[in-house]
């Protein structure tokens, strides 16, 4: 009988473990875990068309060129080179008033990230008072509105941490939890989920800029 509680007890505790394991706030700024994929002066680790560059502050700002509006230029966005399964990827970002863009993750390919990969909507939403849905800030598109309205004003920095865990996706805005759910469950009837794929960060036509962008896989 006491070996049936031990075990029981391990079980629990390794259940309760692996929930912690989740990520439900922000990573520390020195955690030596994560890889740097944007560091202010290095671009080797993304891959992308799109007219960003490097400013003074060490930033990456997106200005569009003449004649590129929307967001099918997928070249165009930044894609960071190493596909990720389980992961954890963490930036700050800031745009202009109605600004909008997005992070997507799980893409089969880098041909059309919208098919196969998931959004978690970057949109200027703050001081929006009514119920936010998939297409306002921290909503997953097709999926489900965020938790809470966490958006800062246009013209300040933001954060956004987004994991992947098994099925269950967490996204953190501004240190709020914003998306807690099983993805796989959620997701629209006439999509897959693929077991990893690339990530990216949208060119939505508008002036955008992102900087600290750092991955870890799980």
């Amino acid at each position: 009988m006491k070996l049936t509680f031990s075990l029981c007890v391990f079980a629990l505790t390794s259940l309760v473990l692996a929930d912690e394991s989740v990520v439900t706030q922000h990573p520390a700024e020195d955690d030596p875990s994560y890889t740097v994929i944007y560091d202010g002066k290095d671009l080797s680790n993304i891959e992308t068309e799109g007219n960003w560059q490097i400013q003074p502050d060490g930033s990456l700002h997106l200005t569009p060129r003449e004649g590129e509006k929307g967001w099918t230029r997928y070249g165009s966005y930044i894609w960071l080179k190493d596909e990720y399964a389980d992961f954890v990827v963490d930036f700050e970002f800031k745009y202009t008033e109605g600004g909008n863009s997005g992070l997507y993750f799980r893409c089969a390919d880098s041909i059309d990230p919208t098919k196969s990969g998931f959004e978690i909507q970057i949109l200027d939403s703050h001081g929006v008072e009514k119920e936010l849905g998939h297409h306002d800030m921290g909503g997953v598109i097709r999926t489900g509105g965020p938790l809470v309205n966490a958006a800062k004003p246009a013209g300040e920095w933001q954060r956004m941490t987004v994991s992947m865990k098994a099925d269950r996706l967490t996204v953190v805005l501004n240190g709020k939890l914003v998306q807690d759910m099983n993805l796989r469950e959620k997701k629209p009837k006439d999509k897959e989920l693929a077991a990893s794929g690339r990530i990216c960060i949208q060119d939505h036509g508008l002036p955008f800029t992102v900087r600290n962008i750092r991955a870890r896989k799980l």
